[in-house]
């Protein structure tokens, strides 16, 4: 599975469209507004590097208002609860 994340500047005023435009599409896992100099960050997870491609050339880019994105992807994840159970294998709690 591949996790990107795709920061995403929106026209003023759409930004309620373009998140509910966006969290549509196959392979979005979530959508978030946020403060700073970008607008959206769009959490995709996908099979493969061709599906990330996909959904961002031709999903989020070809939505109407949709002004630039600029799209990293994850090379690994820190979950709390991931990092609490790999600790609690086979250790003691002192």
């Amino acid at each position: 599975m591949i996790t990107a994340l795709c920061f995403v500047q929106v026209a003023s005023g759409r930004i309620n469209d373009v998140a509910t435009s966006i969290a549509q599409l196959s392979g979005v896992s979530s959508v978030y507004s946020v403060t700073g100099k970008i607008d959206l960050v769009v959490i995709v997870s996908v099979a493969n590097h061709d599906a990330v491609a996909d959904v961002i050339n031709e999903g989020i880019g070809t939505i109407e208002g949709v002004n630039s994105t600029e799209t990293h992807i994850a090379f690994r994840t820190y979950n709390p609860s991931d990092l609490d159970a790999g600790f609690s294998l086979g250790m003691e709690t002192f």
